[in-house]
């Protein structure tokens, strides 16, 4: 089978790769969004070299916003340059590449990645999380991509605080559970580091640093709940540059599930680390066209 062209367009940087039908990378090029070309010219450059003498004849593009599933396009995507929406649709893209162009959300196909050849493999149903500069999740359910005529699984963007919403604070998953709430959360407690730097005071025992941690990631646990509720996974897997921290985010995570995830279950949900890193979405493109049913998007 020939290899397939996946593309993963984010709002800092855009990557593509030549993927095998078993989600091998076999080649992979990388640049910064470009915040002043248009999308076609900074689309092709990406591509061009890759493509070159491939035998590609099928594509995927992940993009971060949400997609009409039933027409192909792209509706909303707050961090890409604004005027890349209206070319992002499957109708151009197919012209401009010269190939079948798929369009996906980016949480969706890193779900797929994951189920397929991550950490999700061997179990029909899987919730995918991402926690990053924002949060994102991708659901399988029976093997297949969830989703109606648009993508869905939107947890970022819940309400887990209505007490900040009255107030006016930060009051949504995003807000206060993803890389951008821990930064902001660690300064306004006085703490000088973030990242990798936090992390490794937190391991030294700090007390200020320990707290800051721990309330992010029991904020990602509320989230975890919520999507546990909502589909009943067999594994939860966390993805996202936050996820490098490994068991200073899964802990809280596992122990919010365990108290507030569904009851009565034979064998309680797990909750893993991704398998593959950024290349989840890129990885994903080989199981798209198994994975997501066509049919399910006109309902």
């Amino acid at each position: 089978m020939s290899p397939i062209l996946s593309v993963d367009l984010g709002g800092t940087q855009m990557r593509a790769a030549l993927v095998d039908p078993d989600g091998g990378i076999l080649l992979r090029h990388a640049e910064p969004t470009p915040r002043d070309a248009s999308c076609p010219d900074a689309l092709l450059m990406l591509v061009s070299e890759i493509l070159e003498g491939a035998g590609v004849d099928e594509a995927v593009i992940g993009v971060p916003g949400r997609v009409h599933y039933g027409s192909g396009t792209l509706e909303h995507a707050p961090n890409l340059p604004p005027g890349w929406i209206p070319s992002l649709t499957e109708e151009n893209l197919s012209e401009v590449l010269g190939l079948d162009a798929g369009l996906a959300n980016d949480a969706d196909l890193a779900a797929v990645g994951e189920s397929r050849w991550g950490a999700g493999r061997g179990h029909a149903d899987v919730v995918y999380v991402t926690v990053s500069t924002g949060i994102g999740a991708g659901v399988i359910l029976g093997g297949l991509l969830a989703h109606g005529g648009r993508s869905l699984a939107e947890v970022g963007h819940t309400i887990i605080d209505r007490t900040a919403l009255t107030a006016g604070a930060p009051a949504t998953l995003e807000e206060q559970g993803s890389g951008t709430a821990l930064e902001r959360i660690a300064a306004e407690a006085g703490l000088d580091r973030s990242g990798a730097g936090l992390d490794e005071v937190v391991v030294g025992g700090d007390p200020t640093a320990v707290r800051t941690r721990g309330g992010v990631a029991g904020a990602g646990g509320v989230g975890g709940g919520y999507l546990a509720h909502l589909f009943s996974p067999e594994v939860v897997v966390v993805g996202g540059g936050v996820a490098s921290a490994g068991d200073l985010l899964l802990e809280p995570i596992r122990a919010a599930l365990a108290r507030l995830g569904p009851r009565g279950l034979p064998a309680p949900i797990d909750v893993v680390r991704a398998m593959l890193g950024d290349d989840a979405g890129l990885a994903g493109a080989a199981g798209w066209s198994d994975a997501f049913v066509r049919e399910a998007s006109r309902v």
